[in-house]
């Protein structure tokens, strides 16, 4: 029970938290969003460049390597998949001459046949021609067991791949899978030539100075600064329309803003415009400053393999400690609208329906007291010789997290709990560190979909825990067997009021679990320069680059 100075000293660090954030922007703001759809035709000409600001660092080149989201700027630059996904939410042929459906007999009406037709135009960037070996090749390296793959779903249920002809190939799948064409969508071809040969493909030359059949080609790379790509001259579509793109690594997200309003960089990237920035953003002179929703959510993961985590009372006191409004509203200034769940809220398979979350120390504190954690001699809880004590993780530099993460240890300081705070660089951050769940806790941003399908297996299976053996990103070490079942039976259903009373389900019990608390969907503050055409966001997608082979200067 708290008295009236607990609730003067909660208020009071409310009310600092919103002066904190208050320093260069107005709290109200319009809750904008949305961006033109239209895709302009790409001209002819290939002139000038554009700056790509990332407040990460790419560093994995292989795009079948476990990887993150900023790697995957480079992948969609220098790699096309069979077919895409557009903004949308269509799928548009790209390496393939048309998207294999059921109507145009690509796939079978069960769902266990795929046969698709190639292109016959498409060259590697060394010359080569691409052909239907380079489709079989990129198959059975996601599933070589002596490769680091970073997704095996979907792919492990290939079956009698066989080359029909350059431009041709076919395969079965083990049991219907209702998410795999969203996979391939996902899923970049790499060439056979290059890395077939090689023994060891998980420490190939390739992967670092990687060559595909993408709109641009490997230039140079300056390890903490740039990456530098040049114009594909022989791209199948006539593009792109740049001769160059150079994406620009800029950890400080103020730095970031400061560098736009300047000029220096053409496009705002990931982690885009920080939402404090946003009221003068708007008012720059020749920039173009949008919100758009976005499928990525913000959360505060959990790692299940620590002790002080094992208890489902200790991640519902630590979600009740946390003041989940007032962050949005003091530091996100009310853009984002907060979430109870993985699932994008512009998603047919949102489940409305699940339990709001409610900001309450005396019941966090009841919680732990009731499950036998007590305050120790320094007043943090512990029980059976575990400390409820741990670090906290994110990207440095990213200044509203930060401000975030002083909130939150604050606030659970207040109920018996030590949260130490220890950012890292982005490349130190998103690398073996998360990928291997040698984390405590982290705050991150994930899009947990395969592209517009539901599906979430690379998260939340529990064969997908790549610090057990598994190939997936579930650095969360979850592991729930209703889950599980409720995934395999997920895919197998192709009607979608079917899959969706699955898939609501998942939400449920992913709720009740809580391996992360979700906390809000991004609400990207997007910026480029007037003149840059056919910068459009996609909800399907994990990166703001998708199309960067229709970008130009208007």
């Amino acid at each position: 029970m708290t008295n009236k100075f607990d609730d003067r000293l909660n208020l009071s660090r409310r009310k600092a938290l919103i002066y904190l954030a208050a320093g260069s922007a107005s709290l109200a703001l319009p809750n904008l969003f949305g961006i033109g759809n239209a895709l302009a035709a790409v001209p002819p000409q290939r002139k000038g460049q554009m700056v790509v600001g990332f407040s990460q660092e790419p560093t994995v080149f292989n795009p079948h390597m476990p990887h993150i989201e900023v790697d995957e700027g480079i992948h969609f630059s220098v790699f096309d998949p069979l077919f895409a996904i557009n903004e949308k939410g269509d799928f548009t042929p790209a390496l393939a001459v048309e998207v294999p459906t059921v109507a145009n007999g690509g796939i079978s009406a069960d769902g266990l046949k795929f046969h698709l037709k190639l292109r016959n135009d498409v060259k590697w960037h060394d010359g080569k021609p691409f052909t239907a070996n380079d489709v079989k090749f990129t198959l059975e390296l996601l599933v070589d067991p002596n490769f680091r793959s970073w997704r095996k779903t979907g792919h492990e249920l290939v079956r009698d791949i066989t080359v029909i002809s350059p431009t041709e190939i076919s395969w079965r799948m083990d049991k219907p899978f209702a998410p795999y064409p969203s996979i391939l969508a996902s899923t970049f071809i790499v060439p056979e030539h290059i890395l077939g040969p090689v023994k060891d493909k998980n420490n190939a030359p390739f992967n670092h100075a990687p060559v595909g059949t993408g709109p641009f080609k490997w230039q140079q790379r300056v390890p903490g600064d740039h990456i530098e790509l040049v114009a594909n001259s022989d791209y199948y579509t006539g593009g792109p329309g740049l001769a160059r793109v150079v994406y620009k690594y800029i950890p400080d997200l103020n730095v970031m803003y400061t560098q736009f309003a300047a000029g220096d960089i053409d496009v705002v990237g990931l982690q885009w415009i920080s939402a404090d920035h946003y009221d003068d953003a708007k008012k720059l002179p020749g920039k173009v400053v949008s919100v758009a929703s976005s499928a990525t959510i913000e959360n505060f993961a959990f790692n299940l393999g620590r002790p002080q985590f094992q208890e489902l009372a200790v991640r519902q006191a630590i979600y009740y400690a946390i003041d989940k409004q007032t962050i949005i509203d003091s530091l996100y200034y009310g853009l984002p609208k907060p979430t109870e769940t993985y699932m994008p809220t512009a998603s047919a398979y949102f489940n409305p329906s699940l339990p709001k979350h409610e900001y309450s120390p005396d019941k966090a504190k009841a919680l732990l007291d009731q499950a036998g954690w007590k305050p120790g001699a320094d007043g943090i809880r512990e029980k059976n010789g575990v400390r409820l004590s741990f670090t906290n993780s994110t990207t440095a530099g990213n200044h509203l997290r930060e401000q975030m993460q002083q909130f939150m240890q604050q606030s659970f300081q207040d109920i018996g709990i030590e949260m130490k705070i220890s950012n890292l660089p982005p490349a130190v951050m998103w690398g073996e560190y998360w990928m291997m769940s040698k984390f405590d806790t982290a705050i991150v941003g994930l899009s947990f979909l395969t592209g517009a399908d539901p599906d979430t297996s690379d998260y939340m299976r529990s064969t997908s825990v790549p610090a057990k053996g598994g190939a997936g990103q579930n650095t969360f070490q979850y592991q729930s067997k209703e889950v599980d079942a409720l995934l395999t039976q997920g895919s197998k259903l192709f009607v979608p009021e079917q899959r969706k009373a699955v898939y609501f389900k998942v939400q449920e019990l992913v709720r009740q679990d809580l391996p992360f608390l979700p906390l809000f969907p991004f609400a990207n503050v997007l910026g480029h320069k007037q003149g840059a055409t056919n910068i459009i966001p996609n909800v399907n997608v994990r990166i703001d680059s998708w199309n960067v082979g229709s970008w130009y200067w208007a």
